[in-house]
């Protein structure tokens, strides 16, 4: 029940959030441009709001859904496989990897035709996620040196990325990239969606399997061993997964934080811990969150757009100083 309800919500935000913007459109165009998509007999819109519709604002819609499902996802598991409740993409520098990756690729043409900004934010997302592991490796996985070790991979790796930017010495270039590494859906194609949609639903098909695993990692790897679970195995695939899920985000929109971090909070407090029923519920949460967020971004100051991910961290840092009260730990 709860799982229908969250997908006729998000149908409804998808509808209502195309519908949201400076250009007035209303539901009937928006149902005769589907109409017309799928061969059904309603009179075609005039080409400029068609496109307007179909070229620019539903892909946007769809994109912010598809990352939003991605990172809360990851944020899920990340909390699971860590034990940490505050792990998440972003505060653990996986997402500041995927973006120096990207930025090194579009910038320095760095791998030539053979790293697309994809490629190379996955490889950032993976020599960040590495780097993590390989400082942690003799500390073990206490909560709040994991946290604090991912502090210090993700602002090694934004400093990477601004000397980059800096030694770039292109103005232009770097206003872009810097507003693109804020967060920002305006640059949106199907076929990003394509690829967004493609890897998010491989990684919900991943990690369903696992959430007995998750269960199990939720109470320490001697539980999860005692379980029966190849722990150094599972934890590798879920982790490989993590970072590929953020670094198709990450090359889509820039590197939006605290989705990770709140939704599958949120999801947790309502339905409990149980994975099998937190993963899908909190895919569907922060697609929810990310469509509604990203259509404030659009609106808040019309005709500026500020990059949705200031708002993910309004919302999200006042959440996050409230888990590290509730944790005793501020």
């Amino acid at each position: 029940m709860l799982l229908l309800t969250g997908i006729g919500l998000l149908i409804g935000s998808v509808a209502a959030s195309v519908l949201i913007g400076t250009s007035e459109v209303g539901l009937i165009d928006l149902g005769r441009v589907l109409g017309t998509r799928l061969g059904l007999p309603v009179e075609p819109l005039p080409g400029l709001l068609d496109s307007l519709i179909w070229d620019l604002r539903v892909p946007r819609v769809l994109l912010a859904a598809l990352v939003g499902a991605g990172l809360a996802l990851c944020g899920a598991v990340l909390q699971a496989v860590t034990r940490n409740a505050l792990a998440d993409p972003y505060l653990l520098g996986i997402s500041s990897g995927a973006s120096t990756g990207a930025v090194a690729v579009v910038v320095l043409g760095l791998g030539g035709a053979a790293f697309s900004v994809a490629g190379g934010a996955f490889a950032g997302a993976l020599a960040s996620f590495g780097l993590l592991m390989l400082l942690l490796r003799r500390s073990g996985m206490d909560s709040m040196r994991i946290v604090l070790t991912g502090v210090i991979v993700a602002e090694l790796f934004a400093a990477v990325a601004a000397l980059v930017l800096v030694a770039s010495g292109d103005a232009d270039t770097t206003r872009a990239i810097i507003h693109w590494l804020l967060g920002s859906m305006a640059s949106a194609r199907w076929d990003a969606v394509i690829a967004s949609g493609a890897v998010t639903v491989m990684g919900l098909a991943v990690f369903w399997p696992y959430a007995t695993a998750l269960d199990g990692f939720c109470f320490g790897t001697d539980t999860a061993s005692s379980l029966g679970i190849d722990v150094r195995r599972t934890r590798l695939v879920l982790l490989g997964v993590t970072a590929l899920l953020t670094a198709v985000a990450v090359a889509g929109v820039g590197a939006i934080g605290f989705v990770g971090l709140i939704v599958p909070h949120g999801v947790r407090f309502l339905v409990g811990p149980l994975h099998r029923v937190l993963l899908p519920l909190s895919a569907l949460a922060g697609a929810i969150f990310l469509v509604w967020t990203d259509a404030l971004a659009r609106v808040a100051f019309a005709p500026q757009e500020v990059p949705v991910g200031v708002f993910t961290a309004l919302l999200g840092v006042p959440l996050f100083l409230l888990v590290l009260r509730k944790r005793g730990e501020l």
